[in-house]
């Protein structure tokens, strides 16, 4: 079927969210750790976390515009610092309930049942995450296209299991059990089909093990250019 243009603009609001939220793929799930200036803890998914550069080392999420309270936004407005935490696959439930409009003097650490977790000045993170990043607010732009505001950090401080750092900088992320987000409710589990070598013009492609180095197409399970399995 195709939908046009004013198919989806016929859609009810609820229907339309899920449909265009579905289309981006598989997302990154996560949860923003943060504290107001009087130390209220506040915890809260997201979906639209990303790489925007590594040196200087920065990531970008979004939020949602103005329709609702947002202690997210607010509180990294006023502390200037917030914490971005993996959702591994043993917390989905929980990670996933504090998408709910708790009230601002209620944590939702406590509320769902996750142990916030500092590191010296640094935090809340969530201890149960596999991956904890703290960050440093550097911008905060409203969206002139729709209002979303678009809140970029530099990462000041990653915490990671080292045996999930390759040589070569590549993270395991599979290892850590993460998990992924399709839409805005469903949660999946990956499975690595396989790294491939740095892409350049007139050379051939090459399948690496996990840890970087030159393999067999055969021994990560792809097939070559020519659709064969060496």
């Amino acid at each position: 079927m195709d939908y046009t243009e004013e198919i989806i603009a016929s859609m009810d609001s609820r229907r339309r969210a899920r449909f265009i939220n579905s289309l981006s793929g598989f997302k990154s799930a996560n949860l923003i750790g943060t504290l107001d200036k009087e130390g209220n803890e506040n915890l809260s998914i997201v979906s639209s976390v990303f790489h925007l550069g590594a040196n200087p080392a920065l990531m970008g999420f979004i939020i949602r515009p103005a329709s609702v309270e947002r202690h997210t936004l607010d509180n990294i407005l006023e502390t200037k610092a917030y914490s971005i935490n993996s959702v591994c696959t043993d917390f989905i439930a929980s990670a996933h309930q504090t998408s709910a409009r708790y009230s601002k003097c209620v944590s939702e650490f406590e509320a769902v049942g996750l142990t916030p977790f500092y590191k010296g000045k640094k935090g809340p993170f969530v201890l149960e995450s596999s991956i904890k990043i703290w960050l440093e607010l550097v911008s905060h732009q409203t969206l002139e296209v729709n209002s979303t505001e678009l809140i970029i950090g530099e990462i000041k401080l990653v915490m990671v299991n080292e045996g999930a750092v390759m040589p070569d900088g590549f993270i395991d992320i599979e290892a850590l059990d993460v998990a992924t987000v399709s839409g805005l409710d469903s949660y999946h589990m990956t499975q690595r089909i396989g790294r491939l070598n740095y892409a350049k013009p007139g050379h051939r492609l090459f399948p690496l093990t996990r840890e970087g180095e030159p393999s067999s197409w055969k021994a990560i399970g792809l097939k070559n250019e020519q659709g064969e399995v060496e």
